[in-house]
């Protein structure tokens, strides 16, 4: 058997050979001509001349060998329904749905919005877009009208494929009246709307724009939708990410590239098997859901589950029934919801037989050993943890087990996966750093593998001078990831070098949440921080100074200020992005050129020790937050 170490050092000095026996997991109409072109860094063109469609590799492909085998299990404790599609019917719904769009006017290159719960035909819509060459661009469903707003005018979709509502912990949220919203506040005007009726909620359709679903979808019963073949290097999709300004950043992927790191990442990282049933918990607006929820598993010929609901609701053992009843073999979730299951009764996981469990992954923020450990017991399963991003869209560090069995660590997700070039380097000098346990930014020599980013949708500068100039001297692609490395190859995450926070997995821009705060009439700074949580790995706090500080005289006050704010997040990003307390304080720590201070109030609000403040302009502005954060 190859040791991985081998494995990983061929993937870097042998790259045109190893990715082209990984190309050969996948379907090509016409093979590569050539397997990287890396003439103009940091851009990277994967599979050059090389025809495919990821749809086709997703579902036409295994109709011969296996039509009848579950494809898509959709689940929602929500509704209480669950159904399961074959392959041979799931290529049936993407037939209709691509027929759907194809009549709203949806053409190849055109881009779809996808603003969806967890059901069904958010993966028909998907699949429905790469099938005819059109990109989607899934938001997801908890954002409010402004953040939804700004992604339709950056994406600018001739259709938004939608729904009249979601659903969590039994409480209806209606998606029409935010859509509609975000639609009069967008420059760009989408030419189509198809909607899902799902009984829910009010759905009233604007005459001439809206559709139906299901009268398309009657419409289509029977139309062939034949697969658009692209060039492996079109986009298939984009998806925003929080930045560091408030302007989201549109991740564009590729079509060849993705499809093969897949394939290759279902085969050596997760050691999947065609007719094995894969369980990620993660939702279609997040890149584990594009990845690991729609395409991976299906590009393996694996059962996929999508679940819209809690892990807690009916009860804590609702997940392990799901493993039980359709034989799971892979899951994959987050720290966090391992650590809400952790505070339930450990009957809920007894009473379930989950044998079927090979292992369980887990990604979205840094996992803590207790947690671990305890995961671990209750299996009897390896626990795996692997760190990745947005713009990678598959893991940059785990333990690939496809191709040799290795040992977890706890508190490290792993070691460098084949592909990645994977460098600690010093942030000051751009030196690397080669050393055991030393502390550096975790960044990635180029050309980046198969799969990961190829740019920021329609802002090549603003790629490369985000992620490749942060270093000096290097052209070296930075995780924004603080890290180190042992004497075995193992890495573990530090924390962020910028101001993106990650809470309970959702990466949130604290400048966009600053922004968001700014504009009510009463706060005049703000400045947001991500604390450690012991459940949530991050949450946000806000600190601002009021306009108004005589109208904050009492506890009441403030109170209700602070409802005010939180309502203003809610409504303008959503309440993924509500900052945990609002504290109105006199003044924000500053140093004496004016910039201003935010690790300093990190390290306060999580009762460390703020360091060096001879740069501060006053070091007593530290005292009130103390104060009131020790409250």
């Amino acid at each position: 058997m190859t040791s991985y170490a081998d494995f990983h050092q061929r993937s870097i000095t042998e790259r045109d050979a190893f990715w082209a026996e990984q190309a050969r997991l996948i379907d090509w109409q016409t093979p590569p001509q050539q397997i990287c072109d890396y003439s103009n860094p940091p851009f990277a063109r994967w599979f050059v001349g090389g025809t495919t469609n990821l749809c086709h590799n997703a579902v036409d492909r295994h109709l011969a060998e296996r039509a009848d085998q579950a494809a898509l299990v959709a689940i929602s404790t929500e509704t209480n329904t669950e159904r399961s599609y074959s392959f041979a019917e799931l290529h049936a719904e993407v037939q209709r749905m691509a027929a759907s769009l194809q009549a709203l006017g949806v053409k190849k290159g055109d881009r779809v919005l996808i603003y969806m719960p967890m059901i069904a035909e958010a993966a028909f819509a998907m699949l429905a877009c790469v099938r005819i060459g059109a990109l989607h661009s899934v938001v997801f469903g908890g954002f409010a009208a402004g953040s939804l707003a700004t992604r339709i005018e950056d994406a600018e979709p001739v259709a938004v494929v939608s729904a009249d509502a979601g659903s969590r912990g039994g409480k209806v949220v209606p998606y029409k009246p935010l859509l509609d919203e975000a639609i009069a506040l967008s420059k760009h005007k989408p030419q189509a709307v198809l909607m899902v009726n799902r009984g829910l909620a009010p759905m009233p359709l604007q005459a001439g724009r809206d559709h139906d679903w299901s009268a398309l979808r009657t419409l289509h019963l029977d139309t062939q939708v034949p697969c658009e073949w692209l060039e492996s290097t079109e986009p298939s999709y984009t998806l925003y990410t929080s930045g560091t300004t408030g302007k989201p950043k549109g991740v564009q992927r590729d079509t060849g590239g993705y499809t093969v790191a897949l394939a290759a990442s279902m085969k050596h990282i997760f050691d999947g098997k065609a007719g094995q049933t894969f369980f990620a918990t993660s939702d279609i607006g997040w890149v584990v859901g594009h990845s690991y929820i729609i395409y991976g598993p299906l590009i393996a010929g694996m059962t996929t589950i999508m679940y819209e609901g809690l892990p807690t609701r009916p009860d804590a053992g609702i997940w392990w029934s799901i493993v039980e009843k359709y034989q799971v073999t892979h899951m994959f979730s987050a720290p966090t919801a391992v650590r809400v299951l952790k505070k339930q009764d450990p009957a809920y996981l007894a009473k379930y037989n989950v044998s079927s469990l090979k292992a369980l992954w887990l990604a979205g923020e840094p996992l803590d050993e207790p947690t671990a450990q305890w995961i671990s017991g209750s299996l009897n399963v390896p626990i795996i943890d692997n760190y990745w991003q947005t713009e990678t869209g598959w893991p940059i560090l785990t333990l690939a087990n496809g191709v040799e069995q290795q040992a977890t660590r706890f508190g490290s997700p792993g070691k460098a996966v084949y592909g990645y070039n994977v460098k600690l380097i010093d942030e000051a000098t751009g030196e690397e750093l080669t050393a055991p346990n030393q502390k550096g930014v975790v960044a990635i020599e180029g050309p980046l593998p198969p799969g990961c980013m190829q740019t920021v949708w329609r802002d090549d500068d603003r790629f490369v001078n985000t992620y490749w100039k942060s270093i000096p001297g290097r052209l070296v692609y930075s995780t924004f990831d603080w890290g180190i490395r042992d004497a075995d190859g193992y890495y573990f995450i530090l924390g962020r070098t910028d101001d993106v926070i990650n809470v309970a997995g959702h990466r949130l821009g604290t400048r966009e949440i600053e922004e968001c705060i700014s504009a009510h009439p009463n706060v005049a700074e703000v400045a947001v921080v991500g604390v450690a949580d012991n459940l949530k790995g991050q949450v946000a706090l806000a600190f601002a100074v009021p306009r108004d500080a005589s109208s904050l005289n009492s506890d009441a006050d403030r109170a209700a200020l602070e409802a005010e704010v939180m309502k203003q997040v809610d409504a303008q990003l959503g309440a993924v992005a509500r900052p945990s307390r609002v504290y109105f304080v006199a003044l924000l720590p500053k140093t004496r050129s004016g910039k201003l201070l935010r690790r300093a109030l990190q390290a306060v609000a999580e009762k460390r020790d703020p360091g060096d403040l001879t740069t501060m302009e006053d070091p007593a502005v530290l005292q009130q937050v103390r104060d009131m954060v020790g409250q």
